[in-house]
């Protein structure tokens, strides 16, 4: 990935996930944007309310392997700046972490990231896309994990 383009992508996502360290966590003390993010989308969307997306924009890595039970319920295509799929899965975070960290078996190498305990974040880039993936527990949706998939065609 040439220099520019990384720099555009990192300026993306860095936004979403700023955007997105804000939502669901309403009446936690330390996250002080607790309530004010207008996210990418709702991210306190739980399984049993999520309702599939059938058609996703060309900027959509269809092949980008999911944990089974993922349901992305959210897609938005932000033209120049990628897609942004949101989704959710019953798959408890440290599973969640693992399956995405093994996209490499399908040709997505994580090149960068970042693990908390309760939440992670990576970049990454294989067959003809790049982006990154952030992830984190559901705050209003026990044994849930959120799943926001940035990606762009390159």
């Amino acid at each position: 990935m040439t220099g520019a383009r990384r720099l555009a992508a990192t300026g993306v996502l860095a936004a979403l996930l700023l955007v997105t360290a804000g939502c669901g966590h309403q009446g936690e003390s330390d996250d002080p944007d607790a309530g004010g993010g207008q996210g990418a989308a709702d991210t306190s969307t739980c399984l049993a309310d999520a309702h599939p997306v059938s058609d996703f924009p060309a900027g959509y890595p269809q092949d980008f392997p999911l944990p089974d039970g993922t349901v992305v319920f959210h897609v938005e295509d932000r033209g120049t700046e990628g897609v942004v799929a949101t989704g959710v899965t019953k798959s408890a975070f440290p599973d969640v972490l693992t399956a995405l960290n093994a996209a490499k078996s399908a040709g997505f190498d994580v090149t960068e990231g970042e693990t908390e305990d309760h939440d992670a974040e990576a970049n990454w880039t294989g067959n003809g896309f790049t982006g990154r993936w952030a992830i984190k527990e559901s705050a209003t949706c026990p044994g849930e994990t959120v799943i926001q998939l940035l990606s762009k065609k390159i």
